[in-house]
C-alpha cells in the first residue's frame, strides 16, 4: 500500500533577461543557455523530477515562448510541465501572481539560472504545519555579493531568519499557497519586496544545507559552470525493464493490486542511489495499444510506482515507455516504432537527455528484445537473476575493476 504523501508543486522562475551575459542572451533566455549540449534548465528539471511533485510550473518572461516551445505539456519523469509566459514585466515577485488560479498546493520555488542540490524529501513525508509562511534553504556565504538583501542572513534558536549573518539564500524556497493571495500583478521583486517584508515580520524559517551554489548570471560564473557543472551531473546509469525484472510479470500489469516487487528490488535501488547511479526504467507497453488500459491510466499507475519507491527512501530518475504496436486497432498506436524493444530509441532518448558514463552503465532485462536493445546502444547487459541485489553488486564491482 502506498502511503499518502503531501501534494507539492514545483515552480521555477525562468523570466530573467540576463543583461550581464548579453553575448549569450540576445537570442535566447538565460535558463536555456547550453552547457555540454544540454540547456541549463534541463539539468534542474531532470534533477528535481525524481521527487513526487504534482506539477512543474515554469514562469517565463524574456523570450518566454522559446522556453514554452521546449517544455510546455512535456513529461519529466511522469510530471507534467506547465509554462506560463508573462505578457508584461512582472519581476521575480509579480510573476507569482500568475499562479493564483493555477497552483492548488503548497509549492517549492527555485531560480532557473542557479543550481543547489537540496534534499527535499522531508517536505513530502511530513504534514508541515509551520507557523511561518515561508522556508528558505540557506548555504554559507563564500563572498557572494550579487544580492546583498539575501546574502547576509542569520538564524535564531527557533530557526527564524533575520538579517546580519553569514548565510545566504540558496535560491530555493518552500511556500504555503496562501502567500499568493496578496501578490499584486505588477513588477515587484521576490527578494527585495516580498521576502524582505516576511523576514522583518519574522514569518520566514530557515534550514541550513551543505551544497555547492552554481549560477550562470555572470560571464565568470557561466565559465565556471561550463567547466564544473557537467562533471557534477555525468553519472553511470542502470537501465531496467519493468515487468519480470522490477516486479513479477502477471501479464499487462496496470493496477497496484497486481504490482508485486521482486525480491531485493528496494535494497538494490537504495544501493544504486548511494553509488550515484541514475536509475532508468525502459518498458514496452503493448497493453496501451491493445486497449487493455489507456496511456493516462499507465501514467497514473507509474506515478504510484514512483511513490512506492519514494516512500521506501529510494528514487527512480526517469522512465521511458513505448505505447506503439503494429496491428493495433487504435490508429494512433498502430505503427512500428524504434521505441519498442528490440529497438533502442528509449535508451538513446535517455542518453540525449541525461549525461551518462556509458562505459560504467548497464541494463537488466528478461527478454531477448531487452538484450538486443542494450547491445544496439552499446550498453552492457545481463538477464535478471533471482538475487538481483547480489547480481548488481557483482556487475558494478566488475565494471569498476575493469575501468
Amino acid at each position: 500500500m502506498v502511503n499518502k504523501i503531501q501534494k507539492i508543486d514545483l515552480v521555477i522562475l525562468v523570466g530573467g533577461r540576463g543583461n550581464r551575459i548579453s553575448k549569450y542572451t540576445k537570442k535566447i533566455p538565460k535558463p536555456i543557455i547550453e552547457i555540454n549540449n544540454r540547456n541549463f534548465l534541463s539539468y534542474i528539471v531532470n534533477h528535481y523530477s525524481k521527487y513526487c511533485f504534482n506539477n512543474i510550473y515554469l514562469l517565463a518572461g524574456y523570450k518566454g515562448k522559446k522556453i514554452k516551445h521546449l517544455y510546455n505539456n512535456k513529461l519529466f519523469n511522469l510530471i507534467k510541465v506547465n509554462c506560463i509566459v508573462e505578457n508584461k514585466k512582472l519581476g521575480t515577485g509579480g510573476a507569482l501572481s500568475l499562479l493564483k488560479h493555477k497552483v492548488k498546493n503548497n509549492f517549492v520555488l527555485m531560480n532557473g539560472d542557479s543550481f543547489t542540490d537540496v534534499d527535499l524529501s522531508f517536505l513530502f513525508k511530513k504534514n508541515l504545519q509551520y507557523k511561518y509562511d515561508a522556508l528558505i534553504f540557506l548555504i554559507k556565504n563564500l563572498n557572494y555579493k550579487s544580492n546583498s538583501k539575501l546574502s547576509n542572513l542569520r538564524l535564531d534558536k527557533n530557526q527564524v531568519i533575520s538579517y546580519g549573518g553569514k548565510y545566504m539564500n540558496s535560491g530555493i524556497y518552500y511556500f504555503k499557497k496562501k502567500i499568493l493571495k496578496n501578490i499584486p500583478k505588477k513588477q515587484i521583486s521576490l527578494e527585495s519586496t516580498i521576502l524582505e517584508k516576511l523576514i522583518k515580520n519574522k514569518k520566514v524559517k530557515g534550514k541550513k544545507i551543505k551544497s555547492d551554489f552554481i549560477d550562470i548570471g555572470t560571464y565568470q560564473n557561466l565559465d565556471f559552470a561550463k567547466k564544473k557543472f557537467f562533471k557534477k551531473f555525468i553519472k553511470p546509469a542502470a537501465f531496467f525493464d519493468r515487468d519480470g525484472v522490477i516486479n513479477h510479470d502477471y501479464g499487462y500489469v496496470h493496477k497496484m493490486k497486481d504490482f508485486k516487487l521482486k525480491k531485493g528490488i528496494i535494497k538494490m535501488i537504495k544501493f544504486l542511489n548511494k553509488k550515484k547511479y541514475n536509475i532508468f526504467i525502459v518498458t514496452n507497453q503493448a497493453g496501451i495499444a491493445r486497449g487493455f488500459y489507456s496511456e493516462d491510466e499507465f501514467i497514473s499507475f507509474s506515478k504510484k510506482i514512483k511513490e512506492t519507491f519514494f516512500n521506501k527512501n529510494c528514487f527512480i530518475n526517469d522512465l521511458q515507455y513505448c505505447p506503439y504496436l503494429k496491428g493495433s486497432k487504435i490508429n494512433k498506436y498502430n505503427k512500428d516504432s524504434l521505441l519498442r524493444k528490440p529497438g533502442n530509441k528509449m535508451i538513446e532518448n535517455l542518453k540525449k537527455k541525461w549525461p551518462i558514463k556509458q562505459n560504467q552503465s548497464f541494463m537488466i532485462g528478461d527478454q531477448k528484445s531487452d538484450q538486443i536493445c542494450a547491445k544496439t546502444s552499446k550498453i552492457y547487459f545481463e538477464y535478471a537473476s533471482d538475487n538481483i541485489f547480489k547480481q548488481i553488486k557483482c556487475i558494478i564491482r566488475n565494471i569498476n575493476s575493469y575501468y
